[in-house]
Protein backbone atom coordinates (compact mmCIF):
# COMPACT_ATOMS: atom_id res chain seq x y z
CA UNK A 1 0.00 0.00 0.00
CA UNK A 2 1.48 3.34 -1.06
CA UNK A 3 1.66 6.29 1.32
CA UNK A 4 0.77 8.55 -1.58
CA UNK A 5 2.86 11.38 -0.20
CA UNK A 6 3.33 13.01 -3.58
CA UNK A 7 -0.19 12.45 -4.83
CA UNK A 8 -0.98 16.15 -4.92
CA UNK A 9 0.79 19.44 -4.41
CA UNK A 10 1.35 20.66 -0.86
CA UNK A 11 -0.37 24.03 -1.12
CA UNK A 12 -0.84 26.31 1.89
CA UNK A 13 -4.40 25.10 2.29
CA UNK A 14 -3.42 21.45 2.05
CA UNK A 15 -0.79 21.89 4.76
CA UNK A 16 -3.29 23.59 7.08
CA UNK A 17 -6.03 21.06 6.32
CA UNK A 18 -3.72 18.08 6.90
CA UNK A 19 -2.50 19.47 10.22
CA UNK A 20 -6.08 20.12 11.24
CA UNK A 21 -7.19 16.57 10.41
CA UNK A 22 -4.21 14.41 11.36
CA UNK A 23 -2.18 16.26 14.03
CA UNK A 24 -3.22 16.79 17.66
CA UNK A 25 -2.03 20.25 18.57
CA UNK A 26 -0.91 21.34 22.03
CA UNK A 27 -3.31 23.09 24.42
CA UNK A 28 -5.96 23.47 21.72
CA UNK A 29 -9.47 22.46 20.81
CA UNK A 30 -8.87 20.31 17.77
CA UNK A 31 -10.36 21.34 14.43
CA UNK A 32 -9.27 24.96 14.70
CA UNK A 33 -7.05 25.88 11.74
CA UNK A 34 -3.43 26.81 12.42
CA UNK A 35 -2.56 30.51 12.45
CA UNK A 36 -0.37 30.09 9.38
CA UNK A 37 1.64 27.55 7.41
CA UNK A 38 5.29 28.43 7.92
CA UNK A 39 7.87 27.71 5.24
CA UNK A 40 11.21 28.89 6.58
CA UNK A 41 13.05 30.99 9.13
CA UNK A 42 16.28 32.95 9.25
CA UNK A 43 17.74 34.89 12.16
CA UNK A 44 14.96 36.61 14.07
CA UNK A 45 12.43 36.26 11.24
CA UNK A 46 10.21 33.59 9.70
CA UNK A 47 8.09 33.46 6.54
CA UNK A 48 4.77 31.79 5.85
CA UNK A 49 4.04 29.90 2.63
CA UNK A 50 2.43 33.02 1.16
CA UNK A 51 5.67 34.98 1.52
CA UNK A 52 4.63 37.11 4.52
CA UNK A 53 7.49 37.89 6.91
CA UNK A 54 7.23 38.06 10.72
CA UNK A 55 9.63 39.24 13.40
CA UNK A 56 9.72 36.43 15.96
CA UNK A 57 9.44 38.43 19.17
CA UNK A 58 8.76 35.46 21.38
CA UNK A 59 11.47 33.08 20.09
CA UNK A 60 8.73 30.59 19.26
CA UNK A 61 8.17 28.97 22.70
CA UNK A 62 10.90 31.08 24.34
CA UNK A 63 13.40 28.49 23.15
CA UNK A 64 14.84 29.78 19.87
CA UNK A 65 17.47 31.84 21.68
CA UNK A 66 19.96 31.92 18.80
CA UNK A 67 17.31 32.48 16.18
CA UNK A 68 16.20 30.50 13.17
CA UNK A 69 18.70 28.44 11.19
CA UNK A 70 21.89 29.66 12.84
CA UNK A 71 24.47 28.30 10.37
CA UNK A 72 26.91 27.07 13.04
CA UNK A 73 24.13 25.20 14.86
CA UNK A 74 22.87 23.61 11.66
CA UNK A 75 26.39 22.63 10.68
CA UNK A 76 27.03 21.00 14.06
CA UNK A 77 23.92 18.82 13.72
CA UNK A 78 24.79 17.84 10.14
CA UNK A 79 28.37 16.95 11.13
CA UNK A 80 27.17 14.86 14.06
CA UNK A 81 24.54 12.95 12.11
CA UNK A 82 27.19 12.00 9.56
CA UNK A 83 29.49 10.72 12.28
CA UNK A 84 27.00 9.10 14.69
CA UNK A 85 23.27 9.72 14.63
CA UNK A 86 22.52 7.84 17.84
CA UNK A 87 24.22 5.96 20.64
CA UNK A 88 22.60 4.76 23.85
CA UNK A 89 23.20 6.58 27.14
CA UNK A 90 25.03 3.56 28.61
CA UNK A 91 28.06 4.29 26.36
CA UNK A 92 30.52 7.14 26.76
CA UNK A 93 30.29 9.47 23.77
CA UNK A 94 32.65 12.39 23.29
CA UNK A 95 30.05 14.99 22.35
CA UNK A 96 27.96 14.13 25.40
CA UNK A 97 31.02 14.26 27.67
CA UNK A 98 32.08 17.59 26.16
CA UNK A 99 28.65 19.05 26.78
CA UNK A 100 28.62 17.89 30.39
CA UNK A 101 32.01 19.48 31.00
CA UNK A 102 31.02 22.70 29.24
CA UNK A 103 27.89 23.07 31.39
CA UNK A 104 29.92 22.45 34.54
CA UNK A 105 32.28 25.30 33.57
CA UNK A 106 29.50 27.91 33.49
CA UNK A 107 27.01 26.50 36.00
CA UNK A 108 26.62 28.29 39.36
CA UNK A 109 28.72 27.26 42.36
CA UNK A 110 29.34 23.53 42.74
CA UNK A 111 26.77 22.43 40.14
CA UNK A 112 28.62 20.19 37.69
CA UNK A 113 26.90 16.85 37.03
CA UNK A 114 24.08 16.79 34.45
CA UNK A 115 21.42 14.26 33.58
CA UNK A 116 20.15 14.88 30.07
CA UNK A 117 16.49 14.56 29.08
CA UNK A 118 14.34 15.40 26.09
CA UNK A 119 12.85 18.53 27.63
CA UNK A 120 12.16 20.66 30.67
CA UNK A 121 9.28 18.64 32.10
CA UNK A 122 11.39 15.49 32.30
CA UNK A 123 14.25 17.45 33.87
CA UNK A 124 11.89 18.73 36.56
CA UNK A 125 10.43 15.26 37.15
CA UNK A 126 13.90 13.80 37.70
CA UNK A 127 14.99 16.70 39.90
CA UNK A 128 12.06 16.19 42.25
CA UNK A 129 12.53 12.43 42.33
CA UNK A 130 16.23 12.79 43.12
CA UNK A 131 15.51 15.21 45.96
CA UNK A 132 12.94 12.79 47.38
CA UNK A 133 15.37 9.88 47.21
CA UNK A 134 18.21 11.80 48.86
CA UNK A 135 16.12 13.34 51.66
CA UNK A 136 13.79 10.39 52.21
CA UNK A 137 10.94 12.91 52.26
CA UNK A 138 7.85 12.94 50.05
CA UNK A 139 6.36 16.42 49.79
CA UNK A 140 7.36 19.19 47.39
CA UNK A 141 6.50 22.88 47.56
CA UNK A 142 5.70 24.77 44.35
CA UNK A 143 4.24 28.19 43.63
CA UNK A 144 0.81 29.11 42.28
CA UNK A 145 1.90 31.18 39.27
CA UNK A 146 4.15 28.51 37.84
CA UNK A 147 4.53 26.20 34.89
CA UNK A 148 6.86 23.20 35.16
CA UNK A 149 5.76 20.99 32.25
CA UNK A 150 2.97 18.77 30.93
CA UNK A 151 3.96 15.31 32.21
CA UNK A 152 1.95 14.02 35.19
CA UNK A 153 4.38 15.07 37.91
CA UNK A 154 5.40 18.36 36.28
CA UNK A 155 1.79 19.32 35.62
CA UNK A 156 0.91 18.61 39.25
CA UNK A 157 3.74 20.92 40.29
CA UNK A 158 2.40 23.54 37.88
CA UNK A 159 0.25 26.16 39.56
CA UNK A 160 -1.45 27.81 36.59
CA UNK A 161 -4.97 26.67 35.62
CA UNK A 162 -3.68 23.93 33.33
CA UNK A 163 -3.09 21.71 36.35
CA UNK A 164 -6.87 21.52 36.85
CA UNK A 165 -7.06 19.38 33.71
CA UNK A 166 -4.56 16.70 34.63
CA UNK A 167 -7.39 14.14 34.46
CA UNK A 168 -7.27 13.11 38.12
CA UNK A 169 -5.75 14.12 41.44
CA UNK A 170 -2.22 14.18 40.06
CA UNK A 171 0.90 13.20 41.97
CA UNK A 172 0.40 13.40 45.76
CA UNK A 173 2.41 15.60 48.10
CA UNK A 174 2.50 18.95 46.28
CA UNK A 175 2.08 21.97 48.57
CA UNK A 176 1.45 25.46 47.16
CA UNK A 177 2.80 28.81 48.24
CA UNK A 178 2.61 32.29 46.72
CA UNK A 179 4.83 34.09 44.22
CA UNK A 180 6.71 37.35 44.77
CA UNK A 181 4.35 39.52 42.71
CA UNK A 182 5.67 43.01 43.44
CA UNK A 183 3.03 44.77 41.32
CA UNK A 184 0.19 43.04 43.17
CA UNK A 185 1.31 42.09 46.67
CA UNK A 186 -1.18 39.84 48.47
CA UNK A 187 -0.84 41.89 51.66
CA UNK A 188 -1.29 45.25 49.96
CA UNK A 189 2.00 46.33 51.48
CA UNK A 190 4.98 47.61 49.47
CA UNK A 191 7.21 44.74 48.21
CA UNK A 192 9.93 45.56 50.74
CA UNK A 193 7.40 44.91 53.55
CA UNK A 194 5.33 42.13 52.00
CA UNK A 195 5.93 38.68 53.60
CA UNK A 196 5.66 36.93 50.24
CA UNK A 197 8.08 39.25 48.43
CA UNK A 198 10.52 38.97 51.32
CA UNK A 199 10.54 35.22 50.81
CA UNK A 200 11.35 33.67 54.19
CA UNK A 201 8.36 34.93 56.25
CA UNK A 202 5.76 33.46 53.90
CA UNK A 203 7.69 30.24 53.26
CA UNK A 204 8.25 29.70 56.99
CA UNK A 205 4.56 30.20 57.69
CA UNK A 206 3.57 27.50 55.21
CA UNK A 207 6.31 25.21 56.49
CA UNK A 208 5.05 25.41 60.04
CA UNK A 209 1.69 24.04 58.87
CA UNK A 210 3.27 21.31 56.74
CA UNK A 211 6.17 20.23 59.02
CA UNK A 212 9.48 21.05 57.31
CA UNK A 213 10.83 17.56 58.06
CA UNK A 214 8.37 16.21 55.47
CA UNK A 215 9.43 18.56 52.64
CA UNK A 216 11.94 17.18 50.13
CA UNK A 217 12.21 20.21 47.88
CA UNK A 218 11.08 23.70 47.03
CA UNK A 219 10.84 24.15 43.26
CA UNK A 220 10.56 27.63 41.76
CA UNK A 221 11.01 29.29 38.42
CA UNK A 222 13.88 31.68 39.09
CA UNK A 223 11.98 34.24 36.99
CA UNK A 224 8.37 33.21 36.49
CA UNK A 225 7.83 32.83 32.75
CA UNK A 226 4.48 32.02 31.19
CA UNK A 227 2.55 33.23 34.22
CA UNK A 228 3.54 36.85 34.08
CA UNK A 229 7.34 37.38 33.87
CA UNK A 230 7.65 37.88 37.63
CA UNK A 231 11.17 38.98 38.57
CA UNK A 232 12.06 38.21 42.20
CA UNK A 233 12.90 41.25 44.34
CA UNK A 234 16.51 41.56 45.46
CA UNK A 235 17.06 39.35 48.48
CA UNK A 236 14.16 37.01 47.73
CA UNK A 237 16.18 34.08 46.39
CA UNK A 238 18.79 34.35 49.13
CA UNK A 239 16.00 34.32 51.69
CA UNK A 240 14.44 31.18 50.20
CA UNK A 241 17.91 29.57 50.04
CA UNK A 242 18.51 30.25 53.75
CA UNK A 243 15.19 28.68 54.78
CA UNK A 244 15.84 25.59 52.67
CA UNK A 245 19.33 25.21 54.16
CA UNK A 246 18.01 25.51 57.70
CA UNK A 247 15.49 22.70 57.17
CA UNK A 248 17.55 20.43 54.93
CA UNK A 249 15.25 21.08 51.96
CA UNK A 250 16.49 20.93 48.37
CA UNK A 251 16.15 24.16 46.40
CA UNK A 252 15.36 23.39 42.75
CA UNK A 253 15.44 26.33 40.34
CA UNK A 254 13.53 25.72 37.12
CA UNK A 255 15.36 27.71 34.45
CA UNK A 256 13.79 26.02 31.44
CA UNK A 257 12.80 29.48 30.17
CA UNK A 258 15.07 31.77 32.17
CA UNK A 259 18.33 29.88 31.66
CA UNK A 260 21.04 30.05 29.00
CA UNK A 261 21.29 33.77 28.50
CA UNK A 262 17.68 34.87 28.57
CA UNK A 263 18.30 37.22 31.54
CA UNK A 264 21.76 38.37 30.44
CA UNK A 265 23.57 35.67 32.45
CA UNK A 266 24.08 32.01 31.65
CA UNK A 267 21.73 31.20 34.52
CA UNK A 268 19.17 33.58 36.00
CA UNK A 269 20.27 32.78 39.56
CA UNK A 270 23.61 34.40 38.70
CA UNK A 271 21.85 37.77 38.75
CA UNK A 272 21.38 37.34 42.50
CA UNK A 273 24.42 35.24 43.42
CA UNK A 274 22.41 32.27 44.68
CA UNK A 275 23.36 28.63 44.09
CA UNK A 276 20.48 26.13 44.10
CA UNK A 277 20.92 22.43 44.88
CA UNK A 278 19.59 21.56 41.42
CA UNK A 279 18.97 23.69 38.35
CA UNK A 280 16.88 22.43 35.44
CA UNK A 281 17.12 23.80 31.93
CA UNK A 282 16.09 23.10 28.33
CA UNK A 283 14.85 25.42 25.55
CA UNK A 284 17.78 27.88 25.20
CA UNK A 285 20.32 25.17 26.02
CA UNK A 286 20.38 24.41 22.29
CA UNK A 287 17.76 26.83 20.97
CA UNK A 288 15.31 23.95 20.56
CA UNK A 289 16.97 22.64 17.40
CA UNK A 290 16.81 19.08 18.81
CA UNK A 291 14.74 18.11 21.90
CA UNK A 292 16.96 18.46 24.99
CA UNK A 293 16.74 19.21 28.70
CA UNK A 294 19.14 18.96 31.60
CA UNK A 295 19.08 18.46 35.36
CA UNK A 296 22.35 19.81 36.77
CA UNK A 297 23.25 18.99 40.37
CA UNK A 298 25.85 19.93 42.98
CA UNK A 299 27.97 18.24 45.61
CA UNK A 300 25.08 17.22 47.86
CA UNK A 301 23.59 15.12 45.06
CA UNK A 302 26.99 13.90 43.84
CA UNK A 303 27.82 12.34 47.21
CA UNK A 304 24.55 10.41 47.21
CA UNK A 305 24.81 9.38 43.54
CA UNK A 306 28.23 7.84 44.14
CA UNK A 307 26.79 5.33 46.57
CA UNK A 308 23.17 4.94 45.42
CA UNK A 309 21.53 3.97 42.15
CA UNK A 310 19.95 6.79 40.18
CA UNK A 311 16.43 5.65 39.33
CA UNK A 312 15.93 7.62 36.15
CA UNK A 313 16.59 7.14 32.48
CA UNK A 314 15.47 7.77 28.92
CA UNK A 315 16.19 6.11 25.60
CA UNK A 316 17.17 9.50 24.22
CA UNK A 317 19.02 10.82 27.28
CA UNK A 318 21.94 12.87 25.95
CA UNK A 319 21.10 12.12 22.32
CA UNK A 320 24.25 12.83 20.26
CA UNK A 321 22.44 15.22 17.91
CA UNK A 322 21.02 17.16 20.84
CA UNK A 323 24.39 17.21 22.59
CA UNK A 324 26.14 18.44 19.45
CA UNK A 325 23.63 21.25 18.99
CA UNK A 326 23.93 22.30 22.64
CA UNK A 327 27.72 22.26 22.54
CA UNK A 328 27.63 24.39 19.38
CA UNK A 329 25.15 26.73 21.07
CA UNK A 330 27.46 27.32 24.03
CA UNK A 331 30.37 28.01 21.68
CA UNK A 332 28.27 30.49 19.70
CA UNK A 333 27.23 32.29 22.89
CA UNK A 334 30.87 32.74 23.82
CA UNK A 335 32.25 33.54 20.36
CA UNK A 336 29.51 36.05 19.51
CA UNK A 337 29.36 37.55 23.01
CA UNK A 338 25.62 36.92 23.11
CA UNK A 339 25.27 37.84 26.79
CA UNK A 340 26.50 41.38 26.11
CA UNK A 341 23.96 41.71 23.32
CA UNK A 342 21.19 40.52 25.64
CA UNK A 343 22.04 43.16 28.21
CA UNK A 344 22.32 45.97 25.62
CA UNK A 345 19.14 45.06 23.76
CA UNK A 346 17.35 44.51 27.06
CA UNK A 347 18.17 48.08 28.12
CA UNK A 348 16.93 49.32 24.74
CA UNK A 349 13.69 47.35 25.04
CA UNK A 350 13.03 48.54 28.59
CA UNK A 351 13.69 52.18 27.72
CA UNK A 352 11.24 51.99 24.82
CA UNK A 353 8.58 50.33 26.95
CA UNK A 354 9.01 52.81 29.81
CA UNK A 355 8.55 55.70 27.37
CA UNK A 356 5.32 54.14 26.08
CA UNK A 357 4.11 53.54 29.62
CA UNK A 358 4.18 57.29 30.20
CA UNK A 359 1.78 57.75 27.27
CA UNK A 360 -0.55 54.79 27.64
CA UNK A 361 -2.32 54.21 30.99
CA UNK A 362 -3.29 50.71 29.82
CA UNK A 363 0.33 49.69 30.49
CA UNK A 364 0.02 49.07 34.23
CA UNK A 365 3.42 47.50 34.74
CA UNK A 366 6.59 46.89 32.75
CA UNK A 367 8.92 44.31 34.26
CA UNK A 368 11.73 42.03 33.22
CA UNK A 369 15.44 41.40 33.00
CA UNK A 370 17.65 40.85 29.96
CA UNK A 371 15.39 39.91 27.05
CA UNK A 372 12.69 38.48 29.30
CA UNK A 373 10.01 41.17 29.58
CA UNK A 374 6.30 41.39 30.32
CA UNK A 375 3.83 44.24 29.98
CA UNK A 376 0.84 43.93 32.29
CA UNK A 377 -2.25 45.63 30.86
CA UNK A 378 -4.95 47.15 33.06
CA UNK A 379 -8.27 48.92 32.67
CA UNK A 380 -7.33 51.50 35.28
CA UNK A 381 -3.76 52.13 36.51
CA UNK A 382 -5.06 53.47 39.83
CA UNK A 383 -7.09 50.37 40.74
CA UNK A 384 -4.86 47.99 38.74
CA UNK A 385 -7.96 46.17 37.47
CA UNK A 386 -6.66 43.70 34.85
CA UNK A 387 -7.59 44.29 31.24
CA UNK A 388 -8.93 40.73 31.23
CA UNK A 389 -9.68 38.49 34.25
CA UNK A 390 -7.25 35.83 35.45
CA UNK A 391 -7.77 32.66 33.41
CA UNK A 392 -9.94 34.50 30.88
CA UNK A 393 -11.23 32.49 27.93
CA UNK A 394 -13.57 33.08 25.02
CA UNK A 395 -15.13 36.55 24.85
CA UNK A 396 -13.56 37.55 28.17
CA UNK A 397 -10.08 37.14 26.67
CA UNK A 398 -10.92 39.07 23.48
CA UNK A 399 -9.08 42.34 24.34
CA UNK A 400 -5.75 40.50 24.69
CA UNK A 401 -6.44 38.39 21.62
CA UNK A 402 -7.00 41.57 19.61
CA UNK A 403 -3.62 42.94 20.71
CA UNK A 404 -1.77 39.80 19.61
CA UNK A 405 -3.73 39.75 16.32
CA UNK A 406 -3.01 43.42 15.65
CA UNK A 407 0.71 42.82 16.08
CA UNK A 408 0.54 39.77 13.80
CA UNK A 409 -1.12 41.79 11.03
CA UNK A 410 1.81 44.20 11.23
CA UNK A 411 4.37 41.39 11.01
CA UNK A 412 5.22 41.04 14.72
CA UNK A 413 4.80 37.65 16.38
CA UNK A 414 4.27 37.78 20.12
CA UNK A 415 2.09 36.14 22.74
CA UNK A 416 0.06 36.92 25.84
CA UNK A 417 -1.13 35.03 28.89
CA UNK A 418 -3.93 36.40 31.05
CA UNK A 419 -3.36 40.20 30.94
CA UNK A 420 0.40 40.13 30.31
CA UNK A 421 2.06 40.51 26.91
CA UNK A 422 5.30 38.50 26.80
CA UNK A 423 8.31 39.98 24.98
CA UNK A 424 11.05 37.40 24.57
CA UNK A 425 12.90 37.87 21.26
CA UNK A 426 15.93 35.82 20.18
CA UNK A 427 19.07 36.74 22.09
CA UNK A 428 20.84 37.64 18.84
CA UNK A 429 18.33 40.34 17.91
CA UNK A 430 19.80 43.57 16.56
CA UNK A 431 19.29 47.18 17.65
CA UNK A 432 17.37 47.86 14.43
CA UNK A 433 15.08 44.87 14.96
CA UNK A 434 14.26 45.90 18.53
CA UNK A 435 13.47 49.40 17.27
CA UNK A 436 11.22 47.91 14.58
CA UNK A 437 9.34 45.86 17.18
CA UNK A 438 8.96 48.86 19.49
CA UNK A 439 7.43 50.85 16.63
CA UNK A 440 4.79 48.17 16.07
CA UNK A 441 4.16 47.78 19.79
CA UNK A 442 3.60 51.54 20.05
CA UNK A 443 0.86 51.38 17.42
CA UNK A 444 -0.76 48.29 18.94
CA UNK A 445 -0.71 49.55 22.53
CA UNK A 446 -2.03 52.97 21.44
CA UNK A 447 -5.06 51.15 19.99
CA UNK A 448 -5.43 49.04 23.14
CA UNK A 449 -5.26 52.18 25.30
CA UNK A 450 -8.07 53.82 23.32
CA UNK A 451 -10.16 50.67 23.57
CA UNK A 452 -9.60 50.41 27.32
CA UNK A 453 -10.56 54.06 27.77
CA UNK A 454 -13.85 53.48 25.93
CA UNK A 455 -14.71 50.32 27.88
Amino acid sequence: MSLGLEAEAWTTQRIIDAEQRYVIRSWSVQGTPAQAAVERGEGCWFWDTEGNRYLDFQSQLVNLNLGHQHPKLVEAIVDQVRQMAYMGPNFAVRVRAELGEAIARVAPGDLEMSFFTTGGAEANENAVRLAQHITGRAKVMARYRSYHGATAGALTLTGDPRHHHIGGPGVPGVVRFHDPYAYRTASGLPPEQDPVCLGAPHLEEVLQYEDPSTIAAVIIETVTGTNGILVPPDGYLASIREVCDRHGIFLICDEVMAGWGRTGQYFAVDNWGVVPDIVTSAKGLNSGYVPLGAMTVGERSREWLMTHKFWGGQTYAGHPLAAASALASLRIMEEEDVLSNVRARGRQLEAGLRAMQQRYPVMGDVRGVGLFYGVELVKDPATKEPLVPFGAAGAAAAPMQRIVAAAWRRGLYLSANNNVVRLTPPLVISEEEVAHALGILDEVLAEADLEAARA
